[in-house]
């Protein structure tokens, strides 16, 4: 992989980028005061006077709302593209606005009319949520195809320079490319696994490979042959301005609120916090379960009758399928689903292990074409529908509304130790590996998106999977 010298350089995308965010931003809020003045005061004002008043008003507030949105980065380099930073300076600036307007009204004893400000800014702040939304959704597009990126250079151990690529592979949308990495100390040059990407083994030679892909990152993936004096002088080396040194700790699919950073003796130290299962987290989310699936219980009662009534009349054989599934603390409980397939399914799956197929993994059986599946079945699978008796197992407590796959037993049996953390929460009908890829995933992503979920789980992330689970349902990919 050669870097082509008149190719876009980071620091020249993020500027273009931030301008057309500041352009799009200023867009929105002067649409959003201008229909709210509109609205609100009408075209008829009753003096000249009073048009101009408000004409300034909605003019100091356009600037003022603009003003704060560049103060507080929104439009940073750090965190445009990926993760809720982006998102939540943006409604920290306008909260920041609200409380200015509101000071000076009270000291200055303005006659402004609250309901005006009370609608403008909510408003114009889900305005501007939503653009930064799409514009984000266009940037993660464009970085799938390898555009507006920080282009990376790996240092390291070749174990964990290879980790490090892959992690950085599987999510493209966070921004880095992978074009080069050096591993002093090792004897395998050549290139990574499965990829073009190069790689050098001699750490003088750093400068000259980042010259030549045009890397504007370097990122140390360990320090085992890089002292601390060394890297010192290598951030010393790099270009102000241009490169930039990232630092990557040996830890993994740690979310970000259990993750501190605190200098001591100019020592950068990472304070992680362990996971928490119990008290009122663990309440929490029992009475999330049980509020909401009550409540879509009682909303889909017309659909689970109707399901219920086109499975009995369709196909011979119980309308439920009931299967032992393995969940909290290793726990056995009966999950159920409506059935899809015919009677003697399992039965037959011995004979269809044997075909070669595409889905699934070596782990989870997963066929596109199951011979197994009846006709309404291939209907209830495609949407998910063969799931929803899962609600009674989740109000009835062996089960939660988002959460961990509910393995069998003979997965289980030949689970490493590692993988039985998952058992620390309850299984889920929806989950992380569900909106990820479902049926596409390999065992191995599967184990990581389970295991990351009980590390990091929260409410606000279970809401988060839920919303991405009804966009996945409708795009009925990985759905068998």
């Amino acid at each position: 992989m050669t870097f082509e010298p008149g190719s876009t350089t980071a620091r020249e995308w993020t500027r273009q980028y931030a301008v057309q965010l500041a352009l799009t931003d200023l867009i929105v809020v002067i649409a959003v005061v201008l229909g709210t003045q509109f609205v609100w005061f009408g075209i008829d004002h009753p003096s000249q006077a009073w048009m101009i008043q408000s004409w300034v008003i909605s003019g100091v507030l356009v600037l003022g709302w603009v003003a704060v949105l560049a103060m507080y980065g929104t439009r940073d380099s750090r965190v445009i593209g990926a993760g809720s930073n982006e998102y939540k300076r943006i409604v920290d600036a306008s909260l920041l606005l609200l409380a200015i307007v509101g000071v000076i009204t009270f000291f200055a004893q303005l006659e402004l009319s609250r309901g005006y400000f009370i609608f403008a800014l909510p408003v114009g702040l889900l305005a501007l949520l939503l653009s930064r939304l799409a514009w984000r959704k266009w940037l993660a597009a464009q970085r799938r195809r390898g555009r507006y990126t920080s282009r990376v250079l790996l240092v390291g151990s070749r174990a964990s320079v290879v980790a490090i690529a892959d992690d950085l592979r599987r999510q493209p949308q966070a921004g880095y490319l992978v074009v080069g990495a050096c591993t002093p100390g090792s004897e395998i040059a050549g290139y990574l696994p499965d990829s073009d990407v190069p790689v050098s083994t001699n750490l003088e030679q750093l400068h000259k490979a980042l010259a030549a892909t045009g890397a504007d990152t370097v990122v140390v993936t360990s320090s085992d042959e890089l002292p601390p004096q060394r890297i010192r002088e290598l951030s010393w080396s790099l270009e102000p301005g241009r490169q930039h040194l990232v630092v990557a700790p040996s830890l993994t699919d740690i979310g970000g609120p259990r993750i501190h950073m605190r200098p001591v003796a100019g020592l950068p130290l990472i304070h992680v916090e362990t996971p928490r299962y119990e008290g009122l987290t663990r309440f929490g989310k029992r009475a999330f379960d049980v509020i909401s699936s009550s409540a879509l219980i009682i909303l889909l009662s017309p659909v689970l009758i109707a399901i219920t009534l086109i499975v009995r009349l369709s196909t011979p054989g119980p309308v439920l399928f009931r299967q032992e599934r393995v969940g909290l603390n290793g726990k056995h409980f009966e999950m159920l689903k409506f059935r899809s397939m015919v009677i003697d399914a399992e039965a037959r799956l011995a004979e269809l292990q044997e075909q070669q197929r595409t889905e699934g993994n070596s782990v989870l059986f997963k066929m596109k074409d199951d011979p197994r599946v009846t006709p309404i079945g291939r209907v209830l699978r495609r949407y998910s529908l063969d799931e929803l008796p899962q609600l009674f197992n989740v109000f009835g407590g062996s089960m939660s509304l988002v959460g961990p796959r509910p393995p069998l037993e003979r997965e289980v049996a030949i689970y490493e130790n590692h993988v039985h953390r998952r058992f620390l929460v309850k299984p889920g009908i929806t989950g992380l590996w569900q909106v990820s890829g479902r049926s596409n995933l390999s065992w191995e992503d599967s184990v990581r998106l389970d295991l990351y979920y009980v590390e990091n789980w929260s409410i606000t992330g279970d809401l988060l999977i839920l919303w991405r689970t009804a966009r996945a349902v409708v795009a009925r990919d990985g759905a068998y």
